[in-house]
């Protein structure tokens, strides 16, 4: 599982010209994508991830983690984090989780992080997606479990 985290004023994300998820104030925009094989553990080290991981700025000017600065989570799926550019012009998606297998695990993330007291919005899995985000940095990490 990989997650690319970007550090945001704001961001949002619409399908079909209607917002489904958004966040009006700093915290973190998370794709995630979803490996073949990917399980639970992966899901649950992700989210710790996404949660503790210092890259936000504390009050004082210290680096904190989204949980610790109560600051919100966009999690949009992304299974294009698996493609593979090595060979050709074209990526390959084969080391991508097939959505049966994906969709449940990034569902996983969130329950993860909302039973941390997160705030977390969503895209729609599987749907053609917007996002708009204002990158604060900029900032942007890959995280991989």
């Amino acid at each position: 599982m990989r997650a690319v985290l970007q550090r945001v004023s704001r961001a949002g994300v619409s399908v079909d010209g209607q917002v489904v998820g958004a966040m009006e104030r700093p915290g973190v925009l998370a794709l995630v994508g979803v490996a073949r094989g990917d399980g639970p553990e992966q899901a649950a080290t992700i989210a710790r991830k996404i949660a503790e991981l210092r890259i936000l700025d504390g009050p004082d000017g210290s680096e904190v983690g989204v949980q610790e600065s109560g600051a919100a989570v966009l999690v949009v799926s992304q299974f294009t984090l698996y493609g593979d550019t090595r060979k050709g012009r074209r990526p390959s998606w084969a080391q991508a989780a097939p959505a049966a297998e994906a969709e449940p695990l990034v569902d996983e993330v969130v329950a993860h992080l909302r039973a941390r007291g997160i705030e977390v919005a969503t895209g729609r899995f599987g749907a053609m997606m917007r996002v708009e985000l204002v990158n604060d940095g900029p900032f942007t990490v890959l995280v991989e479990a």
